[in-house]
């Protein structure tokens, strides 16, 4: 039976992770891809700050490359990523053992890495791989398939989720309103900039789905 299962490893033990030295509050998101042995999840998003150059926050790693922005928005960064594939690590230790990457997420607490089997044995492989090769993985969930999430669930970012599910409960969509902007960002610990950006995201993401899934008056 299909299993997913949800490992988590240090901080500093993932090349990007290099970045919490300087810029502590901010949240790394790989994009989603099935691992091959010549092209390893090459885009990951930086979230929530504003700096003049992302790429030099990132101190030098050996099983990092090369690294260039793509795109930012506001206190979001695109960027892509070219590893150094003879550096042996939680990613590349992926794609020998063909196990598809579903997320990975960091923070300066740790990384956390959702990843999907055939069956069992499959995160067992994975799991004593990484042992072998002193990748200080830890396994903190394992489940058989679960149903997929809904297009809306799967547009929203986790901080666009924080923000809107914050900003609703504190009666900021109320009028009239019962919270600030100011109010939110300093519960979230982040700017008002950045609060902006993420509900305004948010929304249109929502809205985006749920228009598309109206069906046209002929």
């Amino acid at each position: 039976m299909a299993t997913e299962a949800t490992f988590t490893i240090p901080a500093d033990q993932f090349p990007l992770g290099t970045v919490f030295q300087q810029l502590p509050d901010v949240t790394i998101t790989l994009e989603r891809i099935i691992p091959a042995q010549d092209v390893i999840v090459p885009y990951f998003w930086v979230r929530g700050t504003i700096v003049d150059d992302i790429e030099e926050s990132f101190s030098d790693h050996p099983g990092v490359k090369a690294m260039r922005l793509v795109d930012s928005v506001e206190d979001e960064y695109l960027l892509r990523v070219e590893w150094a594939l003879e550096y042996t690590g939680i990613l590349s230790t992926l794609a020998e053992t063909e196990i598809p990457l579903l997320q990975a997420v960091g923070t300066k607490q740790q990384w956390t890495f959702e990843v999907r089997g055939d069956d069992r044995s499959d995160i067992a492989t994975f799991q004593q791989r990484c042992r072998e090769v002193d990748i200080p993985v830890t396994l903190t969930k394992l489940h058989a398939l679960m149903p997929v999430e809904t297009e809306t669930e799967t547009a929203l970012t986790d901080t666009q989720q924080e923000a809107l599910v914050l900003a609703y409960n504190r009666g900021y969509f109320e009028s009239p309103r019962e919270v600030t902007m100011e109010d939110l960002g300093d519960e979230l610990d982040i700017s008002q900039q950045a609060v902006a950006s993420r509900l305004r995201r948010g929304i249109k993401q929502i809205l985006g789905n749920t228009l598309s899934q109206t069906e046209q008056p002929n």
